[in-house]
């Protein structure tokens, strides 16, 4: 399979290195100025394991969005503030008789909303994971845990090219299964996030913390609950269990830097709007609760403000 992964930073980076370890056909596509490309053309990506063994390939590289016209599958990478411009730059790529499928991987809601308004829904896959990633340095990536992957059809019920897309991603050590439910399986991760990203950022700990001190465990079960009550209240149908499912994806990525504190770190944008600042803004038009979601969103913009 030929793949373009759009927005190599960790997760990206992490989803290319594994899948041209793989075998497959893939294409970085990034932005013009990336230390990292330039190293990965150079030199190769090299992905740290977990078990402390590494690999090194050599995926092509890009940074015209022309080059997806020849891929069967582009994941999307890009962090949800760069949403609307790539899948802008997409737009005049996926189209004909044989578009490739464009998967979101991304963090956050309103992703594959934006990419269906730009590009033709039927191509758009909406998918989640929980594996983690961290780039260390330019070229390389460390899996800093092994997570679950989700794939299904935004519009439509998944098919047999689904299915292939999530052997595909299983066959490279991602965990991929097909959800005939992408909008649950979005809110979930979401939930997830909400009670690990900000936490651990703000508090810069790892993502273990929060199941080994009584204060993080506190944190996490509350924003995720205020969020499942957001999820339901705009009719998603999300897991009962989903706080043990955050309390175990902390534990799964526990040595893990969320990507959230990852970019605090850095002085780099967050994706707090797509996360707390969206369950916080759709609380209130909801008329629920969220004082903790607000928090940990206004706590972070702060954070932000002050890193530039």
């Amino acid at each position: 399979m030929r793949v373009v992964v759009q927005g190599p930073g960790s997760l990206g980076s992490l989803v290319g290195g594994l899948l041209a370890a793989a075998g497959e056909d893939v294409v970085l596509l990034g932005r013009p100025d990336s230390d990292h490309l330039d190293r990965v053309a150079a030199e190769g990506l090299v992905v740290e394991h977990s078990d402390g063994s590494q690999t090194t390939t050599h995926p092509a590289t890009a940074t015209d969005p022309a080059v997806v016209a020849d891929a069967d599958l582009v994941v999307v990478c890009v962090k949800s503030y760069d949403t609307e411009s790539a899948a802008e730059g997409l737009s005049g790529h996926v189209d004909g008789t044989d578009p490739p499928a464009v998967l979101s991987l991304q963090n956050g809601l309103g992703n594959v909303e934006t990419l269906a308004e730009s590009i033709p829904t039927g191509v758009v896959l909406a998918g989640t994971t929980t594996n983690g990633a961290v780039r260390e340095a330019p070229g390389v990536v460390r899996h800093a845990g092994e997570g679950e992957t989700t794939v299904g059809r935004y519009a439509g019920e998944s098919d047999a090219f689904v299915r292939e897309v999530a052997d595909t991603l299983s066959a490279a050590g991602l965990g991929a299964s097909v959800t005939d439910d992408p909008q649950r399986a979005v809110w979930t991760k979401v939930l997830v996030n909400a009670g690990i990203n900000a936490a651990t950022a703000l508090a810069r700990v790892p993502n273990g913390a929060l199941v080994e001190q009584e204060t993080g465990e506190r944190l996490l079960e509350r924003a995720v609950e205020e969020g499942a009550s957001v999820a339901r209240a705009e009719d998603v149908d999300v897991p009962d269990d989903v706080v043990e499912r955050a309390r175990g994806v902390a534990e799964q990525t526990a040595s893990n830097h969320s990507s959230m504190r990852q970019d605090l770190e850095r002085g780099s944008r967050t994706e707090v709007e797509a996360l707390h600042g969206a369950l916080a803004d759709r609380a209130h038009e909801h008329g629920v609760d969220a004082p903790v979601n607000q928090t940990l969103a206004d706590l972070v913009r702060l954070a932000e403000r002050g890193e530039n």
